[in-house]
């Protein structure tokens, strides 16, 4: 407890400040805000999306297509990330085919009203049974999107489990299990240019292994360099664990890709005592928001800003007990978890 109460003592007043980031804006942040609904108390998605205009959100993260979602999205000029679901990533890879009918059911009868700019060809299933299947998805979609001429980029998603290597940033590796897969799904992103989305979370990195991370590192109030990695210095986790993903992609032939960060945030409650609070989350989110608006990139990419996905949009009852529950910016009754926007 000392030492927690010792970390407050020097964050900076901008940083705990109770509202500091409300401010009145005609035209959309760009921040971008996880909508997931596993959650039987939820508001409706209209009432969702009219909460991201009231809060001028101005990037959306939907896990699968949501048609009352993207209805409430025409003409909002939201950027919208639409996800498909893992168990149709076999079909899609199938052939152009089942792509077509994906892409016919699923985002035409709303783009272009609805802002489209990502398909995510499944969520975090780099390695395992379905990663075989992602490359040749996002490629026909790809395929398909191009031809009806849609300017809408395909990727994936892939937690930071697919490191082998991460520290330093500098020795990013992906692991002998998803190496094959990542390297394939690399070359059809270069092949048009689209980023790869990956979840960084140091709240996970910090709680694995207390010892040797410092909160202050993982909260990004760490008052100068915590870990330097060549000519290069680092002073929050997150650049950190990001370079270790630019590493990975050069060590594989493709560092002119970029990335966008899926999800990344911190739990308000569920367990961890003093760790899981909400003002420590709020500490988390408003840096990580100052720095998105800032647009500055990482160490290793300093010009390159980060799109970002804060995770996540509620608090979801239906997730497993504990942390999973607790994530989100807002409770169900839209009251927020703490100030932020």
């Amino acid at each position: 407890m000392a030492a927690l109460r010792a970390f407050f003592l020097i964050l900076p007043v901008s940083v705990i400040t109770v509202g500091w980031f409300r401010v009145a804006e005609a035209q959309p942040r760009p921040i971008g805000v996880c909508y997931g609904r596993l959650g039987d108390n939820l508001p409706s998605p209209a009432e969702v999306i009219g909460m991201y205009k009231q809060y001028n959100i101005g990037k959306i993260r939907l896990y699968k297509p949501d048609a009352d979602a993207l209805n409430a999205l025409r003409g909002s000029g939201i950027e919208v990330s639409v996800g498909t679901l893992n168990a149709d990533l076999v079909n899609l890879a199938t052939g152009i085919g089942p792509a077509q009918e994906w892409v016919d059911a699923n985002l035409k009868p709303y783009y272009p009203e609805v802002n489209i700019r990502y398909v995510v060809a499944g969520n975090e299933v780099v390695p395992g049974e379905l990663s075989g299947y992602v490359a040749q998805a996002i490629a026909n979609l790809q395929s398909v999107l191009l031809n009806y001429n849609m300017n809408i980029l395909v990727t994936t998603v892939v937690a930071f489990y697919v490191l082998g290597a991460s520290y330093p940033p500098s020795a990013g590796a992906f692991s002998d299990s998803a190496k094959a897969d990542m390297v394939s799904i690399l070359q059809v992103l270069s092949h048009v240019q689209a980023p790869l989305i990956i979840n960084p979370y140091p709240y996970y990195t910090y709680v694995a292994n207390p010892g040797n991370v410092r909160l202050d590192y993982a909260l990004f109030t760490a008052p100068g360099p915590v870990e330097t990695d060549g000519v290069l210095q680092y002073q929050n986790l997150l650049d950190a664990m990001v370079d270790a993903f630019y590493s990975a992609m050069e060590r594989e032939g493709f560092g002119n890709l970029g990335v966008i960060l899926g999800e990344t945030g911190w739990p308000n409650a569920g367990g961890n005592g003093e760790i899981t609070t909400p003002l420590i989350a709020q500490v988390y989110n408003q840096n990580l928001v100052q720095k998105i608006l800032s647009g500055t990139g990482t160490p290793k990419r300093p010009n390159s800003p980060l799109d970002t996905y804060i995770f996540a949009m509620f608090n979801e009852n239906q997730k497993p007990d504990g942390i999973e529950q607790h994530w989100g910016l807002f409770n169900p009754d839209k009251s927020p978890v703490y100030p932020l926007f």
